[in-house]
């Protein structure tokens, strides 16, 4: 076994991208790699072709590895669905809910079944690279742990620490972080990685040693910033309130950011259109008038977040907007908001209700027990596409479908006027040709080119930085050291 985690001085320090990053330079030196996660919590999914559902940051860790995905990668995955609540996924299906009460007990119940995974895949390949969560510092979750040092040391992984120097205070964080750990588990650390860096990186030569010699951990170095990071799809939402709008005369796609948004990577290919700019909408601020689409996007919590989109007043802009010409479309949680009604009799997503919809497609939906998980190709817009449903409800009614699968399924709706479009289907703006029916609709011409093709190119640029500045023999040497 061959094995190596990455586990951060905090959230978003930019772990995700850095195993994407060395999973495709281990892949290009012709090693066989997987990517790992324990346990993810987002609402950010993708589907696996043994029919289950993983994190996203863990779908990119594989597409940068070359590996198909499997829900070994990331065998518990918890999906926020409420303030103190979350659905629980285990090896890519859903298993209940995990609340305040019982957070603890139920995740250390699982580290049998996160190790056994972790087995399965390092039967596999030459070497594992994992992902921790949040970070080791928070030692109030250490009980019960499986997502960081719990995983280390029952799985015997040796562990590099990342910190963000971008956001400031990065020797304190490092440093702090050995302070307040467990001997014992401050032990698995083996150095650090210093990530986002700018600037001429002599200026950090006497930081760098002082974690060093304050810490005891050797550094693997010191990555700068990243820009091809931009062209890669984010999993956590935190990115969502660092957008900017341009002026100008670019076509204006404007996306509501709910409470409980999901798979708002969905827009990420619409951003590589030079003529388009991509707008996310935080709560307080209106939908601006000036926007040629509205994307309504996946939701883990339909009831609540078409609630929340009438308590700021988004229904109204929507309504609006419609009225004066404009287009909408619905995925997956937005296309059963754009409905006449919403059912969920059984609780799903929160507590038993219902709810009137935004009435501009006529369908209805019930949320059941049973979830939707795969991948489909078909035709909408007149364009071929691929991409993968994800969803427990079931919407019944519209004459014009959205969509057909190449199985013959029919998919979503669209209003009798055709500006108003709904789909169950994710990841279909990534397909060039349909991106460009679509704006095409709009009065746009399409440049951003195959996106997938972009995503790849992002990867092999990052692969390549950390191939500088990086010791990679060492973290391979370090990897090949697991028990």
């Amino acid at each position: 076994m061959a094995a190596i985690m990455l586990q951060g001085t905090g959230s978003d320090v930019g772990k995700s991208v850095l195993v994407a990053g060395i999973c495709r330079a281990l892949a290009n030196r012709g090693l066989r790699v997987m990517p790992f996660k324990p346990q993810n919590m987002s609402n950010n999914a993708a589907v696996t072709m043994d029919g289950g559902e993983i994190g996203r940051a863990q779908a990119l860790q594989a597409l940068a590895a070359r590996a198909a995905l499997h829900t070994d990668m990331n065998p518990v995955l918890l999906k926020p669905q409420a303030d103190r609540t979350s659905q629980l996924v285990v090896h890519g299906r859903v298993r209940g809910t995990l609340g305040s009460g019982n957070f603890r007990e139920g995740r250390r119940g699982l580290l049998p079944e996160v190790l056994e995974s972790f087995a399965r895949l390092t039967a596999q390949c030459d070497i594992v690279v994992v992902e921790g969560a949040g970070s080791p510092a928070e030692i109030n979750l250490r009980e019960g742990d499986i997502a960081n040092m719990g995983f280390a040391r029952a799985a015997g992984v040796p562990v590099v620490l990342v910190g963000d120097i971008d956001r400031g205070g990065v020797i304190a964080s490092v440093v702090g972080t050995r302070s307040v750990m467990d001997p014992q588990d401050a032990a698995m650390i083996h150095g650090f990685i210093i990530n986002k860096f700018r600037g001429d990186p002599a200026l950090f030569a006497d930081g760098y040693a002082a974690i060093e010699e304050r810490s005891g951990w050797r550094g693997f170095g010191l990555v700068p910033w990243l820009g091809d990071v931009v062209r890669l799809p984010s999993e956590d939402a935190v990115v969502l309130e660092k957008g900017r709008r341009v002026g100008g005369d670019r076509l204006i796609v404007a996306c509501p950011i709910l409470p409980r948004i999901a798979n708002f990577d969905d827009l990420d290919p619409l951003k590589m259109e030079s003529g388009v700019e991509v707008v996310m909408i935080p709560p307080g601020t209106p939908i601006p008038a000036e926007a040629s689409l509205i994307v309504l996007p996946g939701s883990k919590a339909t009831l609540a977040d078409l609630a929340a989109i009438r308590a700021q007043g988004w229904d109204i802009d929507i309504l609006a907007h419609h009225r004066r010409g404009g287009a909408v479309l619905g995925i997956c949680g937005g296309y059963q908001m754009l409905g006449r009604r919403i059912a969920d009799p059984l609780g799903i997503e929160g507590a038993p209700g219902e709810a009137a919809g935004l009435g501009l497609l006529d369908v209805t939906t019930v949320l059941g027990e049973s979830k939707m998980l795969r991948q489909v190709r078909g035709e909408a817009l007149g364009a071929g596409f691929a991409g993968y449903e994800m969803h427990m409800g079931r919407t019944s009614g519209g004459a014009l479908p959205f969509a057909r699968f190449d199985d013959g399924q029919q998919d979503g709706a669209v209003s009798a006027d055709g500006r108003v479009m709904g789909t169950y289907c994710h990841g279909l703006l990534g397909s060039t040709a349909l991106r460009g029916a679509l704006l095409a609709r709009l009065g746009a011409a399409s440049d951003g080119g195959d996106y997938a093709a972009g995503v790849d190119a992002a990867l092999d640029a990052v692969a390549a930085a950390l191939e500088e500045h990086l010791d990679m023999d060492a973290l391979i040497a370090l990897a090949r050291r697991a028990a």
